[in-house]
Order: structure tokens, then sequence, then C-alpha cells
């Protein structure tokens, strides 16, 4: 009985999924409406706000400096194990009110890790490469590119890919990231999509772009807000992000998974491949 249970409902998601997300026809469509940009932003400026006083308390820098004994101890173990760190967190408003989108789902997480050897250059040296991140991000990173740099300030563009259950999302997205060091052991970054567009037939002599705003509605917005700090016997890299992605329907209740798992999924895969990629860098160092 058990095992037809699970038969159905496995049977009923992928039926879910099969008639909500064709391949082809624009029935799934929505568009993205300005109050749920501007409630977006609103909830952005409320988060930037509390880690603006954090990054101004040497003390509390690290988002994990925050955390309350014997919780950040813990953490801090976890992470010299090689873990990686993941916490859903919530801005709420002045009121202590969760702050939300209309039609839509804000998705915000903390991923850390700890990269031991580790120099804060190394780790700089490795996120800013961007037009090398298509390798150290694969396969979500298809291609990136390097489009331009003045300073601490860099443009850069994205074609990511998505998968989770029988479905494949394309993207071409571009960014502005820009660095802020401190000193010669503390640096951090903010990085803000200002072009998402879902590609449809990617790779195909067909492919085109849907309209910006006007598609499936499973990526609109991602921010994202690290943290760098080096320490006597590492790096503490962490990162903070903060995406829009359309509400599903009562009737598509199955389906939810596809949009709140993805976010999670990919920040975590984006510090585990940071942090193997930074330790093969010093792994090489050292054995110079």
């Amino acid at each position: 009985m058990l095992q037809h249970m699970v038969s159905f409902q496995t049977f009923g998601l992928l039926l879910t999924v099969g008639l909500l997300i064709p391949q082809t026809p624009e029935v799934l469509s929505v568009d993205l409406k300005p109050p749920t940009v501007e409630a977006f932003e609103r909830y952005v400026k409320a988060t930037q706000a509390r880690i603006d006083k954090e990054l101004a308390h040497p003390e509390t820098f690290l988002y994990l400096d925050g955390l309350p004994e014997p919780r950040r101890a813990q953490v801090l173990a976890m992470l010299r194990r090689g873990e990686v760190f993941m916490e859903r967190l919530k801005t709420l408003d002045a009121s202590g009110r969760e702050m939300k989108a209309p039609d839509a789902l804000i998705h915000h997480w903390m991923g850390a890790v700890f990269i031991r050897g580790a120099s804060l250059r190394q780790v700089l040296e490795l996120v800013q490469d961007y037009d090398r991140h298509q390798d150290i991000y694969k396969p979500e990173v298809v291609r990136s590119k390097l489009v331009q740099r003045k300073g601490n300030d860099f443009k850069i563009y994205y074609r990511l890919r998505k998968k989770k259950f029988i479905v494949t999302m394309t993207y071409n997205t571009d960014h502005d990231v820009h660095y802020y060091p401190v000193d010669a052991t503390h640096c951090h970054s903010r990085s803000y999509t200002t072009r998402i567009a879902e590609v449809v037939d990617a790779d195909e002599p067909s492919e085109r772009e849907k309209p910006v705003g006007r598609d499936r509605g499973f990526f609109w917005r991602l921010y994202s807000y690290w943290r760098f700090e080096e320490r006597e016997i590492g790096m503490y890299v962490e990162c903070e992000a903060i995406s829009l992605t359309r509400d599903i329907p009562m009737l598509a209740i199955m389906f939810k998974p596809l949009v709140t798992d993805l976010p999670k999924e990919s920040l975590q895969m984006t510090m585990g491949s940071t942090r193997r990629a930074v330790a093969e860098r010093v792994g090489t160092a050292c054995a110079k």
C-alpha cells in the first residue's frame, strides 16, 4: 500500500510538472509587476541596513560572529570540519512583521565556509576571476565573462542553467559587483542582477530570449552580499543571497519545491565550489 501511495504521489508530481511547465507554449508565463519589485526593494533596503550595522563593528564583521553561544561554537566547529553552513534568514519590518512581496516569494539564505590555510588575496583572486567561473561553478554557470572592470567595480555576464526534477531553466544574466576592501584581512562585496532573461531552446538554432519580466517567473532577482575575513589559520567566506521568484498557486502545491529548493541548493553549490577551488589553489601554492 505504501509503495502504491509513493508511486501515486510521484506520478502526481510529474504530471503537475508536465502540465505546468511546457517547454514551448507560453501558458505559464507571468508578468513581474511594479508592486512586486517595490516590495522586494523594501526588503533589500531593510536587509542592507542590518548588514551595514554588522560591518561597522569588527567584532561582528561576520554574520557568524553574531550567533549566540553555544551555537556559534558549534557552527565554527562544523566549518572547520569542511562542511558548508546554511541558514534560512528572514528580514522583518519595523513592527516585527514578515516582509512579503505580492504574487511572489522572497528567498533569503546565508551560506558560509572555512578554507584552512587560505589568504584573503587568494580568495579574492578566485572570486574575481570571472572568466573562469564557468569552470569553477559548473554546471550551474554555463558561461561567464568579465564585461568591464573599473577598480573595484565589475560588470559581468553569466549564462545560468538550473535543473530540478524534469525541468531545465536557462538564463542570460548581467550583474554589477562592487568590492569594499577594509584592511589586509577583511573585505566585503555586493552583487546585483541588472538583467535576467529566460532563454528558450537554449543552444539550439531556434534559441531566443523571453521578454524580461514576462517569463515563467522562476528567477527574477538575485542580490548577493559576500564577506571575507582572514584569521590566523585560514579564511572565512560568507554569502548572504536574496532572490525573487513567482509564487506558486495552490493548485500546483506539489510543484512548489522547484521554486523553494533551488535558491538554497544554488547557494550551497556556490559555497562548496568556492571552498574546493580555493583549497586546490592553496594546495598548489603550498606544493611550490
